[in-house]
């Protein structure tokens, strides 16, 4: 239906429609970088249109900032419902399932020795490959990484230039990875 209107010439419809009508392309552009989904953008273009029809607006100082904020606002809609819904489900499946295997067998909701052990085994890997970077990176690192803080308020924490806690970053990282592979 919006494509119809779109092809419409500007007399025929007014306000905001018409911006609608010069801008869906764009709208549509914007909305598929936002989704993701090409289906999922043209679902929501539908939804501002309709939107837009059944709304009664007063003068607006910039219409295609407007048309764009009300695009935006849907795409949040839709997420947040999204994300209701999963938790909703989630929570359903747990309640249903209630430590139930598809076989009937009982299962402990409780983490499982074996992969305890192996998340044990992983940190102390890590606490021991963190142990073992240069001291300046080691520093940068965790500073970064464990405390929170960004590249410049390491850098001013350690005296150094922002550059620099990109070269000790980067140190660490490649040490680290190189000894978490194996």
């Amino acid at each position: 239906m919006p494509a119809v209107i779109a092809r419409m010439s500007p007399p025929a419809i007014g306000g905001l429609s018409r911006l609608y009508a010069e801008h869906r392309a764009e709208i549509l552009r914007y909305l598929r970088a936002r989704t993701g989904d090409a289906a999922e953008a043209e679902d929501v273009v539908q939804e501002l249109w309709l939107k837009l029809q059944s709304t009664e607006s007063g003068p607006i100082a910039n219409g295609r900032a407007y048309l764009f904020r009300m695009a935006h606002n849907l795409v949040l809609d839709r997420l947040r419902e999204q994300k209701r819904r999963r938790m909703r489900d989630t929570g359903w499946t747990l309640e249903r399932s209630a430590g139930v295997t598809g076989d009937g067998d009982l299962v402990d909701p409780r983490q499982s020795t074996e992969s305890e052990l192996l998340e044990k085994e992983e940190l102390a890997r890590l606490a021991k490959a963190i142990g073992q970077l240069p001291e300046g990176a080691q520093r940068a690192f965790c500073l970064h990484k464990i405390d929170g803080l960004s590249h410049g308020e390491v850098a001013a924490r350690l005296g150094i230039s922002r550059s620099g806690v990109e070269k000790h970053m980067a140190v660490a990282m490649k040490h680290l990875r190189e000894a978490l592979a194996d």
